[in-house]
């Protein structure tokens, strides 16, 4: 897993927590809001991040509400979605 929490922008998450807890039903992102709380108090922890990861897999079909209302949280969520760090296959 890449290390990001140098990454981590307070006030971007307290962007995001605003706009989903004002657009999308509160008790279906309740305890991914937790963990997002829980990283604009602590945003080196990242063992948070990964919470956070395992929560937006465990929301199903309202991670398409997560990431239209706070898509500025989108590189907490997504750890290498390209691929880019699996080893080269060609070092034999």
């Amino acid at each position: 897993m890449k290390n990001i929490t140098g990454n981590v922008d307070v006030a971007r998450i307290e962007e995001a927590i605003h706009m989903l807890n004002s657009n999308v039903e509160q008790e279906r992102i309740k305890s991914f809001v937790a963990i997002l709380e829980a990283i604009k108090q602590d945003p080196g922890q990242e063992s948070l991040l990964v919470q956070l990861r395992d929560a937006f897999q465990n929301l199903g079909i309202t991670q398409g509400a997560v990431l239209t209302y706070a898509s500025s949280i989108y590189d907490l969520i997504v750890d290498d979605p390209f691929g880019e760090n699996e080893p080269d296959s060609d070092d034999n």
